[in-house]
């Protein structure tokens, strides 16, 4: 991994490609980004004005746009200085390079606003981090009213598809796509998190399937809203720009002040699968929180599904036993253990532990579950407050609000203002309480409405909430895990609302979604594993939809061990076979957890186009794969044949392969080029195939 200044261009080199940028008249622009070239060959050329209509910046490929002059395009970057001037105008200062991270220094001289281009390579990867730096160091305040944390150009001059979802709560990472041949798409959220609708990135491919093709991709850490958007204009070039949404945005910036923006991870890469585990391992090795990432996630059991609120020492006992003898190792008390929560309507804010349920508080429940062999986790929804609540009671004003204006339920509840000192101050004084009093291992951390009235009056400026909310959730996760090392924490936002790399930087793991129906299921672990990794995917057995269609255990299993299995159903409902059953598939899924969860992925089929899934695991040295095939759930008509091929493997090994119904030993070239032909005649099929290296 290198930079590279040669005069005014300076070049990132990564494993296989090159990102290069030059300084000139127009300010910062782009040379080059994909397979590498010889250095010596990357070449500047000034562009002039056209005509009064068309300025020189219209067909720059400019690395971030500055509102003002004869930029007509978005902005990344748009101010309001002190005298009412909007326009910024950055002069290109020097480029410095510290080992693999590259500097470009630029200054608005006028207004004394110094603002970096940071990029950073990483060791054995092809992708590069990004930001941007911002001080002001003149004696007035400086305004960013739009701070992106990248722009970036693509090469080709033919359209590219640019893939995205287009979900909602119950259906999130519904993967789309659409050509872009004119025009703008916008991808973006306004709720206070990243969201259930759309992924905070950019994916530009041209003519790619998961196994071939150019993929360019840029994956924000978000940090509340984001907005992407990506751009083909009249001179045939397709440009993206990603970060902060403006949407009521701004930043002050004191004399003195720094600031950067949240990161974008970006690379290009060989097919979406490519793209995928590339985005997967990159994750685990450099975000991630180091305590666990390398570690593989327990099988969980979380009682919200069997017992709702009505939770008690005896009745979750009686779950645990249950959990533990089907081979459980961590056990979850999931909502209704605090202050007068019996159901949604009251109790949110008071963390502490009911009594009339717990009446010798938390430890003999913990003690027994950890006597049964499990670790125990807890639930929690810090961020938010019941009206019915005694800390509602005491301290309304905690909550964002106006004064002139009547609040808004959802789920009968309002949003704490995380800005506040004394809210951030009393919600890690009671997590760090339980978390040092009892024996707890695991916190699920949710929040289940987005943000309203967005009323902070101890802000001097409010419209920095956005960002500020997220941080402070950040910030008490972090401090928790510096006072209590041996705690995992997962991020939840009535399901996948805060599934992004910015709260995998804080967090061990995401919850996917709410919706727990295997076969809905499929299609939204499909599009979440475009750029997050399967370890961080918790995925629960559950008796969801069981009246409504013929859903086997076997089916459900197969879908939810394609990621973190975790188990959700009523276990005190299930029969002594049905139990055996599921420790059968939870014992199968310890023997290939490690390949799963840090595998490379391979998604060879999917509903859309094939009528069945078929998806790849395979470790790291190719001596274990597993792979995962579900038919659909409609008819087919009849029988239905389909060949697969198990990519990934050792060609020039003999694997064998093992399923519920069939037993071969053939070659890793065999597998991998003829593979194997199936009739499944039925919808809701679905078989696991393991195979080892002989």
């Amino acid at each position: 991994m290198a930079v590279i200044i040669k005069d005014n261009i300076f070049v990132l080199e990564t494993e296989n490609t090159h990102y290069a940028l030059a300084s000139g008249i127009n300010g910062i622009e782009h040379l080059h980004w994909g397979k590498k070239c010889n250095v010596e060959d990357y070449e500047y050329h000034e562009l002039h004005e056209m005509n009064s209509n068309h300025a020189a910046l219209d067909f720059c490929k400019t690395e971030y746009i500055q509102f003002g002059s004869t930029m007509y395009r978005e902005a990344a970057l748009k101010c309001t200085f002190f005298d009412g001037c909007r326009e910024t105008v950055l002069d290109f200062i020097k480029a410095e390079k510290d080992g693999n991270t590259l500097r470009v220094k630029l200054e608005d001289p006028h207004y004394g606003l110094k603002v970096n281009l940071v990029y950073k390579t990483f060791e054995g990867t092809d992708i590069i981090e990004r930001f941007t730096e911002f001080e002001n160091a003149s004696n007035n305040d400086i305004v960013l009213e739009k701070a992106a944390s990248a722009e970036f150009n693509f090469p080709s001059l033919k359209p590219y598809c640019i893939t995205n979802t287009n979900g909602s709560w119950g259906g999130e990472f519904l993967r789309s796509g659409h050509i872009l041949k004119s025009g703008s798409l916008v991808y973006e959220s306004r709720k206070g998190t990243t969201g259930h609708h759309h992924l905070p990135a950019i994916i530009a491919s041209r003519n790619a399937t998961e196994e071939f093709g150019e993929v360019f991709f840029a994956v924000l850490a978000s940090v509340g809203n984001f907005k992407v958007s990506v751009t083909r204009d009249f001179t045939d070039k397709t440009r993206g720009i990603i970060g902060v949404n403006e949407f009521d945005f701004s930043k002050t910036l004191k004399p003195g002040d720094k600031s950067r923006t949240p990161s974008v991870y970006c690379g290009y890469a060989n097919g979406f699968c490519e793209m995928s585990n590339m985005l997967s391992r990159f994750t685990i090795n450099e975000l991630l929180p180091k305590e666990f990432a390398q570690k593989e996630l327990p099988v969980l059991y979380n009682s919200w599904e069997a017992t709702g609120f009505d939770v008690n020492e005896t009745g979750q006992l009686a779950l645990a036993k249950k959990a533990a003898k089907i081979g459980c190792e961590l056990f979850v008390m999931d909502d209704g253990w605090f202050g007068e929560r019996n159901n949604d309507r009251a109790g949110l804010g008071d963390w502490f532990v009911n009594r009339i349920k717990f009446p010798n508080g938390l430890k003999p429940l913990i003690d027994g579950v950890n006597e049964l062999g499990m670790d125990f986790g807890l639930w929690v929804e810090p961020e938010m407050v019941n009206p019915d609540s005694d800390l509602y009671r005491k301290h309304p004003e905690w909550a964002y609000h106006y004064d002139t204006r009547e609040p808004s339920l959802l789920r009968n509840q309002l949003v704490l203002n995380m800005t506040k000192p004394k809210v951030f101050d009393y919600l890690l004084n009671r997590l760090d309480e339980i978390l040092s009093e009892y024996n707890i291992k695991y916190i699920k951390w949710d929040m289940n409405r987005p943000l309203s009235e967005i009323g902070a009056e101890n802000l001097e400026n409010p419209k920095e909430i956005w960002q500020r909310h997220t941080k402070a959730v950040y910030d008490i996760v972090d401090i928790l895990r510096e006072r209590h090392p041996d705690v995992q924490f997962e991020a939840c936002s009535s399901g996948g609302g805060r599934a992004d790399l910015g709260a995998l930087s804080h967090f061990d793991m995401c919850w996917t979604s709410d919706n727990t129906d295997p076969v809905d299921r499929l299609e939204i672990q499909h599009g979440y594993s475009l750029i997050y990794p399967i370890k961080c995917m918790r995925a629960w057995v559950t008796d969801a939809n069981k009246d409504q269609r013929p859903i086997t255990t076997d089916f459900r299993f197969n879908v939810s061990m394609q990621g973190s299995l975790s188990i959700g159903s009523n276990l005190l409902n299930l029969s002594d076979k049905e139990l055996d059953k599921y420790a059968y598939y939870i014992e199968l899924y310890k023997k290939i957890r490690r390949t799963v969860q840090f595998g490379n992925l391979y998604r060879l089929r999917n509903f859309k186009e094939d009528k069945i899934y078929f998806n790849g695991y395979v470790n790291e040295d190719k001596s274990q794969a597993v792979y995962f095939s579900c038919t659909n759930a409609n008819s087919t008509f009849g029988r239905f044949f389909v060949n697969v091929r198990f990519l990934g493997l050792d060609e020039n090994a003999t694997y064998h392969m093992k399923s519920e119904w069939r037993e071969m030993t053939k070659s890793g070239a065999y597998f991998a080029n003829v593979g194997i032909e199936f009739d499944y005649s039925k919808p809701l099929e679905s078989e696991i195939f393991l195979l080892e290296k002989v």
